[in-house]
């Protein structure tokens, strides 16, 4: 636990420790334009390589410095170029970041601010500085390399270079169709919901009970009720329809009638708009998903699995009719993406377990029974599963991973964009490092004479 909140601590913001750390270790390694390098950064990113990698040569700091240089750059160009970002962006990263930390502690406010040595918008605002540069240097890199593509030419000459003893050996692949069926409430518990938040509102409105300390209370979404139900400033096209509709029709500081969205009962009040920006508050009570209400959907999916296998229906039009429009999949024919590299291949590995153990047994083609699951925020829900393709492990071609293939020679392509544009601006910007790094030969090349 304490790894994993510690990864997370440091990946939160490029190059932020604790103040108290930072006044023990900290002193200037490097300047870049006006940017500086900070000793502490470098073994911030020493320590999480050696967690990942088990055991580095001391000679890492020069690569890790190298890659510094190079972000520097980016951050400082970023400025002179007057490249924005806007407090609702950093402060819609702030909180997903500071959501994951708190998944890894049960949501434990207490545990949190035990291990930081500080309250949850301390915190927030310890790392907002360093967010906001991670920010400008990510939209300074994408302006550089603008819309890369490749050409299947170019495809062919990258992997054309690979020695044949080179080529990558790849594990066995699969691609996944999932429908996913959402249990459906009852009448009863959403008029119990409804009648609860009526009667927040009504404590609220004529009662002129404090709406944050109810919402702290009684409300059902986790990630806003420690803070009073404060969702923060966020910009339009940040919520769900209904939920947006109702907010921005509001006045300052007035509570809203109570709504239905997808995630249960919203009682609103807006705290303040800047634009098409606002800051507002909420309490969400869910209906209850009772025991019943499970074992109905676990039989509606059920039901599909045998119109699917009889041919009565395409998976791609069951997709469309049962699975839940929210999910990334409905919107790609059922088919399952991989967060991490964009395509619908996964390495065994890389699965759920609940996926693994499901298609170990499953045929290519075959559909797996109903499997029960926490959807992101708690909601349970149903899962099926369709086993669409299975590659056995292989080294390396273009005809069974043209995909992988292409997406490494963007990634060299993007790369060259990224060099090129370095070394243009190395010759108009003042790069200097403490001299401890004059050993490292790939560092030469930035010291400016």
């Amino acid at each position: 636990m304490r790894n994993l909140i510690m990864i997370f601590g440091i990946l939160l913001c490029i190059g932020q420790l604790n103040a108290q750390d930072r006044e023990i270790i900290d002193k200037v390694l490097g300047t870049v334009g006006g940017e500086v390098i900070l000793l502490s950064e470098v073994e911030e990113q020493f320590a999480l390589l050696k967690q990942q990698k088990g055991t580095l040569d001391d000679g890492e700091r020069c690569f890790i410095m190298e890659s510094l240089i190079a972000s520097k750059l980016l951050l400082n160009q970023s400025k002179l170029d007057s490249i924005e970002v806007t407090e609702a962006e950093v402060d819609q990263q702030l909180d997903a970041r500071i959501q994951n930390i708190l998944a890894y502690m049960n949501n434990d406010v207490s545990q949190f601010e035990a291990y930081y040595g500080q309250s949850v918008n301390e915190v927030k605002e310890g790392f907002r500085e360093d967010l906001r540069n991670r920010l400008l240097t990510e939209r300074m890199r994408a302006s550089v390399i603008g819309d890369a593509s490749v050409t299947p030419s170019e495809v062919k000459g990258f992997f054309a270079r690979i020695p044949y003893d080179s080529l990558p050996y790849f594990n066995s692949e699969v691609e996944i169709g999932e429908i996913v069926y959402l249990p459906k409430v009852n009448p009863t518990q959403k008029a119990i919901s409804l009648k609860k938040l009526e009667d927040l509102r009504q404590r609220i409105v004529e009662g002129g009970e404090d709406f944050a300390e109810l919402a702290k209370v009684f409300s059902d979404d986790p990630g806003s009720a420690r803070v009073g139900g404060d969702l923060g400033m966020q910009q339009r096209g940040t919520f769900v329809p209904e939920f947006e509709a109702t907010a921005y029709a509001l006045e300052k500081n007035e509570i809203s009638e109570i709504i239905e969205t997808e995630f249960g009962f919203h009682l609103m009040q807006l705290l303040e708009r800047r634009g098409n920006n606002i800051h507002i508050r909420h309490i969400l009570v869910k209906p209850e998903i009772t025991n019943d209400d499970l074992l109905l959907a676990q039989h509606r999916l059920d039901s599909v699995r045998t119109l699917l296998e009889a041919d009565s229906i395409s998976f791609s039009a069951a997709v469309k009719r049962f699975s839940d429009e929210n999910e990334q999949s409905y919107n790609n024919d059922g088919s399952m993406l991989n967060p991490q590299t964009g395509t619908t291949f996964f390495e065994i590995g890389d699965l759920d377990p609940d996926i693994y153990f499901t298609i170990d047994s499953m045929e290519v083609g075959g559909y797996s029974s109903p499997i029960a699951f926490e959807k992101q925020g708690g909601a349970k829900a149903y899962r099926m599963i369709l086993l669409k393709t299975q590659t056995e492990p292989h080294k390396a071609s273009l005809d069974r991973d043209y995909s992988k293939i292409k997406m490494a020679t963007l990634e060299e392509k993007k790369n060259k964009f990224i060099g090129d544009w370095v070394m243009d601006k190395m010759g108009s910007t003042y790069i200097h490092f403490d001299q401890s790094y004059n050993t490292c030969p790939n560092l030469q090349v930035w010291e400016t004479n």
